[in-house]
């Protein structure tokens, strides 16, 4: 999770702006406290950070750890219950599996106008391959298959907006991404909203769905239907000068920059997309995008995955683009 971490710090910085270290955070499930320390010493963005561990081995390497970084805290507590300090700037929930059980505290411990970060790497239930425990932990529907991660990330995404509006809240993602074996999102959480939030979350029934084909009958969902990011704080994210993987994370920082402001959810794959039309070959991922492109239709490369593409072109029009690009390939290979 070295990348990851890195990620994370670019954040920070991108979030927190020129403001100086003036924020408060949390790490809930801090384990030996890496996270959080990270973001206290690399960010610039904080001026303290409680970090909170149940396991006393665990905890004995947290303290030690957090006694090197001014401003960090130890504390063996529960991560399920508001600990004395709150409301925190920033509150991070990174546990070993699900982040349910943490959400409730979490949220209520976000300052109005804070952000919350959460991972979840229980992906066997996120993405389907568990489908009662994604109906029982998440109340929602996975969908299956390579679309399967982006569909957990928006399972997520909705779950959290659902346990938020019960604490009279609301959330507004910042980032949220699908990587490896994990989903991760930052959300802004604005000041305690009146009436219900207006939330774009729904479900996708794929009998009147117009994007990338979802196999099955469906329902899916619920899911976050709306954006992922904000284009304005993924276009201030740059490498961290301490980054322990530089060439992962900037080739991930140019996918996120690349699908900013296409708030479709999903994305086609050229190779899926031969595979369902019959064609001799598919088209290139750059070829396909630009094709796309020149229709006057949004399109780039998606950070869930290196060959997919995001684009707010309806079904039939990306089809019938790679029909065309797929003809016009198989032409110049019989003049040659």
């Amino acid at each position: 999770m070295a990348a990851d971490r890195d990620l994370g710090v670019a954040f920070a910085v991108a979030w927190a702006g020129p403001g100086g270290a003036s924020r408060t955070g949390w790490e809930v499930t801090a384990a030996t406290g890496v996270r959080g320390l990270r973001l206290l010493h690399e960010s610039g963005a904080f001026r303290s950070f409680l970090l909170t561990e149940t396991h006393p081995a665990a905890f004995r390497v947290l303290e030690a750890n957090a006694h090197r970084v001014p401003g960090a805290t130890p504390r063996l507590a529960d991560g399920r219950e508001i600990p004395e300090g709150a409301p925190f700037d920033f509150v991070d929930v990174d546990p070993y599996g699900t982040p349910v059980p943490f959400l409730p505290a979490a949220i209520s411990a976000v300052r109005p106008g804070g952000v919350l970060a959460v991972t979840a790497t229980d992906m066997m239930v996120l993405a389907g391959v568990q489908r009662g425990a994604s109906e029982s932990r998440y109340d929602a529907r996975p969908v299956r298959g390579r679309l399967a991660p982006e569909g957990g990330l928006r399972i997520l995404l909705a779950y959290l907006a659902r346990v938020a509006r019960t604490h009279a809240r609301r959330i507004e993602p910042l980032l949220a991404y699908a990587k490896d074996h994990y989903v991760r999102a930052y959300v802004r959480l604005p000041p305690v909203a009146t009436g219900v939030p207006d939330d774009p979350v729904g479900r996708i029934d794929p009998a009147y769905w117009d994007g990338p084909r979802l196999a099955g009958r469906g329902p899916y969902g619920p899911f976050w239907l709306g954006p992922l990011s904000e284009p304005e704080l993924v276009r201030a994210l740059h490498l961290p000068p301490g980054a322990a993987r530089p060439r992962e994370v900037s080739g991930f920082l140019e996918r996120l920059l690349e699908e900013a402001g296409i708030d479709r959810p999903f994305y086609y794959e050229p190779n899926v997309l031969a595979a369902e039309l019959h064609l001799a070959a598919p088209p290139s991922v750059a070829v396909l995008r630009d094709g796309l492109r020149a229709e006057g239709y949004r399109a780039g490369r998606t950070h869930a995955r290196p060959e997919g593409i995001r684009t707010d072109a309806p079904r039939a029009t990306v089809e019938a683009v790679a029909r065309t690009l797929a003809a016009q390939s198989q032409n110049a290979r019989v003049r040659a």
